[in-house]
């Protein structure tokens, strides 16, 4: 149990929070071309393999109930947004437009469309999404690491603190430590977002997506590490054997 406690940021990491204060790019924040690079090196699914997450199917497969979970997320009729540049006639224009164009502007006009951001939807009215939290291009900087890279996902959603009872918040206490102060936890991503669960990475040109697939993975591997060392402190890990947890 006492290996998931929360850690103390190092003191290096402190100083150089400091120094980079006054800096053009924010401490939390790399430009996009230096957060990618460490995953354009098709060695990094090697080295994830070392921590013991795999970018394969298992032989095992998943659980009928994750089967289910996605059969149903794919079928279930959805409400077509109005003024929605994915609309039948002005779809190709749409993909003319950001075809060859950087990332900043295919984040802009294509990824609220296929990924809609949950705090918005809340805003216009759906309420049981009143729990979850964004974030958008900021590092995960209270995420225990996995490697010396760390998660900067292009859009991620966790959970906000008020998700949680205060009794939760009292027994998540010793394991999330000092959030505010940068103490660093399994089941954090920020300082304010509890157990992400789904990561978006943009790319442009048909090889980049290989570079985000790396990217999700690591992201999703510290998502999924969360839940699984959660469970198994109170020995439940078999709840959650091969099933889905988090998605990119």
């Amino acid at each position: 149990m006492d290996r998931l406690l929360a850690r103390k940021k190092s003191s290096s990491n402190l100083r150089k929070r400091s120094i980079s204060a006054t800096s053009t790019t924010p401490s939390d924040q790399k430009p996009r071309e230096e957060k990618s690079a460490p995953y354009r090196d098709p060695r990094y699914k090697t080295l994830l393999e070392t921590k013991g997450s795999f970018m394969d199917k298992s032989e095992l497969g998943i659980m009928d109930e994750s089967k289910t979970l996605c059969q149903t997320l794919l079928e279930t009729a959805q409400a077509e947004p109005q003024d929605s540049l994915f609309r039948s006639n002005i779809f190709e224009s749409t993909c003319r437009k950001v075809e060859d164009r950087n990332e900043t502007r295919v984040i802009r006009d294509i990824t609220p469309l296929i990924v809609p951001p949950a705090e918005i939807l809340c805003t216009y009215g759906t309420s049981h999404l009143k729990h979850l939290i964004e974030s958008v291009n900021e590092g995960w900087n209270n995420s225990i690491p996995l490697t010396s890279t760390r998660p900067q996902p292009d859009y991620s959603v966790g959970f906000k603190r008020d998700a949680f009872s205060e009794d939760q918040l009292a027994k998540l206490s010793p394991f999330i430590g000092d959030f505010i102060a940068g103490d660093q936890s399994f089941f954090m991503a920020t300082y304010y977002m509890y157990f992400p669960f789904l990561t978006c990475e943009v790319k442009c040109g048909a090889a980049a997506l290989d570079i985000a697939d790396r990217q999700n993975a690591h992201s999703m591997t510290l998502a999924v590490r969360g839940i699984v060392e959660l469970f198994r402190a109170v020995k439940r890990e078999d709840e959650v054997n091969r099933k889905i947890l988090a998605f990119s």
